[in-house]
């Protein structure tokens, strides 16, 4: 059973198919034949049975009438006919008919007179060299008419019709597989394509599309299914590109000041002022450092990209938005909280901090006066805003800035001292807004640009 059941396994799907179908049918041909045969027999049966009924409800009329000839008439295609008396005695019978053995006892032929069916019987031992079909017939003064055909037309019709069956049905059923064969190799053929597709694929070593079947059917779901998949692997695979790409020449730039500044100091160590160039150093190495920690929580945040919330616990936002001002102080504008009501959300409290520095971070690099940072329940929502009165940006380019290494104006990107530059803030934001349920965008604030943020609301004691 094991190695039947490896040997399928190891069949082709149009192979397994098409036995499957040949299977089905031949059962299903096999029992149609059954049926067939069944059925005609039955028919041809109740023929014969009607015939000799009629025979010997004509002979029981003659009896009750007291007309009966001797030897009694019969109708053309009847065998014999024998009248019998309630003590089983033969009365009457038709010519070539046994006058001293019924056909039928006396307790058959009543049985039978009732039911009004006939039975198979061997005429042989009765001097009839052939299969009979009997009935009888009840009279109304005690006699019992019994009437034979012969059974010779019937069985000639269906052994012919078996022989058929026995010829066709094989043929029929080599023609069937051979279609569902075809067929089954028609159906598959969009499926071969999708194959050969995929290997083309596999040969040019990077996502492409794969062939669409015109037919509305499950491969061709399957196809586009899969094509969006490809297509997303695609942007993925250039994104991840593009990501190295700018990684790269994001490193380089920092690394290759502080690489030129150290070998200036080792060639002249004379004419060097050691502490403006540790200074120089410690700043271009800040701005690896807060590069580096913005790529791992971007990896991080992707990696939970399947995940349908963040993991944590309860936060208020409200807090958190509180104490931003505080870590501004410093700063050449005013940054101001306003978050009048509690607004609790379930996330991850350092990764929502970091939202909101990256926010205010990169309004302080723009405003002229003020940077305003509010919270507030919103509906079903908490939304989070940072406003600066600076400069904005245009429609248009909303979306651009939350892209990775986006820098909108490199000028005012790159002022001296500045090691939040590199273009990861609002790629960061929207990533933490997203791993939260939430969505982030750009608005005009008019002046100035507001940043927005919304997140579902959670009660704080759930």
């Amino acid at each position: 059973m094991l190695g039947l059941a490896r040997w399928w396994r190891r069949r082709s799907l149009r192979a397994r198919l098409t036995m499957t179908a040949a299977a089905g049918l031949a059962v299903a041909l096999a029992g149609l034949a059954v049926l067939l045969v069944t059925t005609l027999s039955l028919t041809l049966d109740h023929g014969l049975d009607v015939t000799a009924r009629q025979t010997g409800q004509e002979v029981a009329a003659l009896v009750d009438a007291n007309r009966l000839p001797n030897p009694v008439p019969v109708a053309a295609g009847t065998a014999v006919v024998q009248v019998v008396d309630a003590q089983g005695r033969i009365v009457a019978a038709s010519a070539g008919a046994d006058r001293l053995v019924p056909l039928l006892p006396t307790a058959q032929a009543a049985t039978l007179a009732r039911s009004r069916t006939g039975v198979m019987l061997d005429g042989r031992p009765y001097g009839l060299p052939e299969m009979l079909r009997v009935v009888a017939v009840g009279g109304h003064r005690g006699e019992t008419v019994i009437a034979a055909v012969s059974y010779n037309a019937v069985h000639d019709t269906l052994t012919t019709v078996a022989h058929v069956l026995l010829i066709a049905t094989p043929l029929l059923l080599l023609l069937m597989v051979w279609v569902s064969w075809l067929i089954t190799g028609s159906t598959l053929r969009p499926i071969a394509a999708l194959r050969r597709g995929a290997e083309q694929v596999t040969a040019a070593g990077g996502p492409r599309g794969l062939p669409v079947p015109e037919a509305r059917d499950e491969v061709h779901s399957l196809a586009v299914t899969l094509n969006d998949m490809l297509s997303r692997l695609a942007t993925a695979q250039q994104r991840q590109r593009q990501f190295v790409s700018d990684t790269a020449h994001e490193l380089r730039s920092p690394i290759a000041g502080m690489r030129a500044q150290l070998e200036v100091a080792l060639d002249h160590p004379e004419s060097q002022e050691w502490e403006q160039t540790a200074r120089d150093v410690l700043a271009d190495t800040m701005r690896l450092s807060r590069l580096a920690e913005d790529l791992l929580a971007l990896a991080r945040l992707e990696e939970r990209g399947g995940q349908d919330r963040a993991p944590g616990g309860p936060v208020d936002l409200a807090v958190l938005v509180h104490g931003i001002p505080d870590g501004y102080a410093q700063a050449a504008v005013t940054v101001v909280a306003d978050a009048p009501a509690p607004c609790p959300v379930t996330g991850d409290p350092e990764a929502l901090r970091r939202m909101l520095v990256n926010l205010v971070d990169n309004a302080v690099r723009y405003a002229r006066s003020r940077v305003t940072v509010a919270a507030r329940p919103s509906g079903e929502s908490v939304l989070v805003t940072v406003t600066d009165d600076g400069q904005g940006i245009p429609a248009r380019q909303a979306e651009q800035a939350f892209e990775r290494f986006t820098t909108l104006d490199d000028a005012r990107a790159r002022q001296d001292g500045d090691v939040a530059g590199a273009g990861l803030g609002l790629a960061i934001v929207r990533a933490t807004a997203h791993a939260h349920g939430g969505q982030a965008w750009l608005e005009d604030a008019e002046p100035g640009l507001r940043a927005a943020v919304r997140l579902p609301v959670v009660p704080v004691n759930d």
